[in-house]
């Protein structure tokens, strides 16, 4: 049988209501009776039951984060940051996985497990304006990812224009001027491939050069395979730059296989950078110099606004709840960097 408030309250000679608040963190309570609490809590092993809590406050202690590809390391570390993000705040993550479609990432935003969460976390790919305009229910909801919307929730993404502009001002620093693009779509101008195209033409033409449309390589996804098909087929053409910026570094990781298997010196011969710091990126041949979200900030503020919200009402935003009135929703803008390794800078022997 689990230890209770009660055995608590009995062995530290206090109220109930006192271990409550302690257990709580309410401020009204003196420092040396919530040491003395504490010390029994602990040496009792006392594990509050966040179930019968949650369901007081009439809600689940379950959010949910949807994410278009889990096998992708960048979602797969962000919902790691997420999980520990969320802990903080006694709350359960179920793990959601839209595979980039529409239709499912409209299923999710639409809340079809309003029953069992208490507010979404959602980093759409193909999601649209009207889509998010079109809901009228469902629980809290906090977006994430480049994509940009005119929508009434709170959105969190780094600005990729600015990240991709930091990312080329340094192979242009390096003296590269041929610096070719990996991983252009032929979609919404939305996507965040096109902020990134965008902010490798701005600075390029900042620095006095022109952009050249034969160095844009538009791919079928964003994978290690879309970036050695893209990398092989500028090659193939004899459009050899002396620098790449890949969408993302799968894409970057896909191109420096084939320009090993081509012989070409990186960067010797062409430099390249990606765009998301996974660990796999560490620890290749050739370690890769990236453009390095904050993931665990963007994880934090998700949760904390996302938290937020539930406590505002579990429809704060969609006009059902109660409590205090909510902030307006917000476009957070968290850090990054460029994170500079061998793929740009010549290794010391």
């Amino acid at each position: 049988m689990g230890v209770s408030l009660k055995d608590v309250a009995l062995r530290a000679g206090v109220s109930v209501k006192t271990v409550s608040n302690v257990v709580n963190n309410f401020p009204h309570v003196t420092p040396a009776t919530r040491e003395r609490v504490q010390r029994v809590i602990d040496e009792l092993g006392y594990r509050p039951n966040l179930t019968a809590r949650h369901l007081r406050k009439g809600r689940t202690g379950i959010i949910t984060l949807a994410v278009p590809e889990l096998a992708n390391p960048y979602f797969a570390e962000l919902a790691g940051a997420v999980i520990d993000a969320a802990a903080r705040h006694d709350q359960t993550v179920l793990l959601d996985h839209t595979a980039g479609r529409r239709d499912k990432e409209v299923l999710v935003s639409q809340g079809f497990r309003s029953h069992v969460i208490d507010g979404l976390i959602l980093s759409p790919i193909r999601l649209e304006a009207q889509d998010l305009l079109a809901r009228v229910a469902g629980p809290p909801m906090v977006l994430l990812g480049e994509r940009e919307y005119d929508a009434p929730y709170d959105h969190i993404a780094i600005d990729n224009v600015a990240a991709a502009r930091t990312a080329v001002r340094h192979l242009l620093d390096l003296g590269r001027r041929r610096i070719a693009f990996l991983g252009a779509q032929q979609e919404s101008a939305r996507q965040p491939a096109h902020l990134r195209l965008r902010g490798w033409r701005e600075e390029i033409a900042a620095s006095g050069g022109t952009p050249e449309q034969s160095m844009v390589v538009v791919t079928g996804g964003y994978d290690r395979r879309d970036g050695a098909a893209a990398m092989a087929a500028l090659l193939d053409r004899g459009q050899r730059p002396d620098a790449v910026f890949a969408y993302n570094d799968l894409v970057a990781l896909g191109a420096l296989r084939v320009l090993a298997e081509r012989g070409v010196r990186v960067p010797d011969d062409i430099a390249v950078v990606g765009f998301d710091d996974i660990e796999e990126g560490r620890y290749g041949a050739v370690s890769l110099t990236t453009v390095a979200p904050d993931k665990s900030t963007i994880a934090q503020l998700a949760v904390d606004c996302l938290v937020e919200r539930i406590g505002g009402g579990a429809g704060s935003q969609s006009g059902t709840g109660g409590g205090q009135e909510p902030p307006s929703p917000r476009r957070i803008r968290p850090g990054y960097e460029l994170v500079v390794r061998e793929s740009t800078t010549v290794r010391r022997r």
